[in-house]
């Protein structure tokens, strides 16, 4: 039985704007994704037993995503027999979180340790690129190479079909937040789809949002080198003010975003797709992480308070292994 480990998202800058080659920064989230692969008789192909937390209509509405996700990795990897896939972990399956490009990194992980086919996580990252393409339509990369790698990192496309670039970024520790559940699920393909309709509508007001997000992206570069958090804060804010411009936020986030920054976060902001799905809530600090999630519950939403942050090599040379190295490996 092969098994394999993929870790969920946040992402503090970038939502969308790095499908057009904007730079973006990502980070992972402590809580992870994992897949058990094992063989069984039958035509190439899968069974999947998903047993991952997740929102309410979740697993059903991601459906379609999901099946060509899956076959894609499947085809990739070169596999000539039937595989069972079981999914687990602690990431709670919600849009904004990357838990499909953390299912794809998992379950590549795993076929590769079941057919020992020794491939590296960059051989990982670029089979869990596949998959998001087969089920999202056109992502930027960014979910499934934080998903792999894990960490923090400035993540920038390549629109010429190149290499992408990442960089790895260590921070002086790591920094509480909370995530907001909207309860609401957005399909990736739809909402991306709606952006490029508005790209091409009105490219002049398209373009003064991106070279706003230039400035902001920038600028959030220096306080991360410079652990300023009340002005990274600052820089989220701005950001969801362009988030709102392109039309990907909701009445739900705007809801969330409302309650954490009365409860003291330092900013709050929609993480991922958007229409729903998660807000990520700036919150250093235990005490501050605990009031902000308690306003937001008082508002009837899930939360899940977890830290962002550099996350260090284990002795094995394996990323945010803990317990599930000594474990698995």
């Amino acid at each position: 039985m092969g098994r394999g480990i993929g870790f969920g998202k946040t992402i503090l800058f970038g939502e969308h704007f790095v499908v057009y080659g904007l730079e973006g920064i990502p980070a992972a989230i402590g809580d992870t994704t994992t897949a058990q692969v094992e063989r069984i008789h039958g035509k190439i192909g899968y069974d999947l037993i998903d047993n991952r937390p997740a929102t309410t209509g979740y697993k059903e509405e991601k459906k379609g995503e999901y099946e060509p996700l899956l076959r894609r990795i499947i085809d990739y990897m070169q596999l000539t027999e039937k595989i069972k896939i079981t999914l687990n972990g602690n990431l709670f399956c919600a849009s904004g979180v990357g838990a499909s490009a953390a299912c794809a990194v998992a379950v590549a992980r795993a076929i590769n340790d079941e057919y020992k086919l020794k491939w590296n996580d960059y051989q990982i990252n670029k089979a869990a690129f596949e998959g998001e393409t087969a089920g999202s339509g056109t992502p930027s990369g960014i979910d499934n190479t934080v998903a792999t790698y894990g960490g923090f990192l400035y993540f920038k496309k390549n629109l010429t079909g190149g290499e992408n670039q990442i960089t790895p970024v260590k921070i002086k520790q790591p920094i509480e937040i909370v995530l907001g559940n909207t309860g609401k699920t957005a399909l990736t393909k739809e909402v991306v789809g709606d952006v490029k309709i508005q790209k091409e509508s009105d490219p002049d007001a398209m373009q003064k949002i991106f070279d706003n997000y230039n400035l902001v992206v920038t600028s959030a570069k220096k306080a991360i080198s410079e652990y300023d958090l009340k002005k990274l804060g600052e820089l989220m804010n701005q950001n969801q003010i362009l988030l709102r411009q392109i039309n990907v936020s909701c009445k739900e986030s705007e809801d969330i975003i409302s309650a954490a920054n009365s409860a003291g976060a330092l900013g709050a902001k929609i993480t991922g797709t958007g229409r729903g799905g998660l807000v990520i809530c700036l919150t250093p600090g235990k005490d501050l992480q605990e009031k902000v999630a308690k306003a937001i519950k008082a508002k009837g939403y899930e939360v899940t308070k977890t830290t962002i942050g550099w996350i260090e090599k284990c002795k094995l040379n394996h990323l945010v292994c803990g317990e599930w190295c000594q474990k698995m490996l």
